[in-house]
């Protein structure tokens, strides 16, 4: 369900989205789609950085892993 609903935008930025958007398209098509983007992409981030923290807590343990599975490998 959409909602209408009221934004300023400054007249430059205004004037990009009309010309990127095309004659046949909404100004609100476009903005939503931009918004949808934008927040696909914050999410995406701080999925990273969780993920990222999780590497680094185990960072110690991870690496004495590797270095034991490297004990296994043959060097011809």
């Amino acid at each position: 369900m959409k909602v209408k609903t009221s934004i300023t935008l400054a007249e430059d930025l205004l004037k990009v989205i009309d010309e990127q958007s095309g004659p046949h398209k909404s100004r609100s098509d476009f903005i939503e789609k931009a918004v949808r983007a934008y927040v696909a992409q914050v999410m995406r981030d701080q999925q990273n950085a969780r993920d990222l923290e999780i590497i680094n807590r185990q960072a110690d343990r991870l690496n004495q892993e590797a270095k034991d599975v490297l004990t296994y490998q043959v060097i011809p």
